[in-house]
């Protein structure tokens, strides 16, 4: 699967923890990776970044999107 920008992906699968609702869920190395990369994008106010990121998760990884990132 195409990842939508470049970023560095893992070799694990790793637990995510949703910060505001305190729900977790195991994301892929790919996903981890774009999950990474969409908070740090919106750190910094890059949404075009973070845009492409959903539209990714949602389309590739719809049940951790409504965890994560709903």
């Amino acid at each position: 699967m195409k990842l939508p920008f470049d970023c560095i992906v893992g070799t694990e699968s790793e637990v995510v923890r949703n910060p505001f609702s305190g729900e977790s869920i195991t994301l892929t190395p790919e996903a981890v990776a774009v999950y990474d990369t969409i908070m740090g994008a919106e750190m910094l106010r890059d949404y075009k970044t973070v845009r492409k990121g959903l539209d990714w998760f949602r389309r590739h990884f719809p049940a951790e999107y409504m965890v994560l990132l709903d």
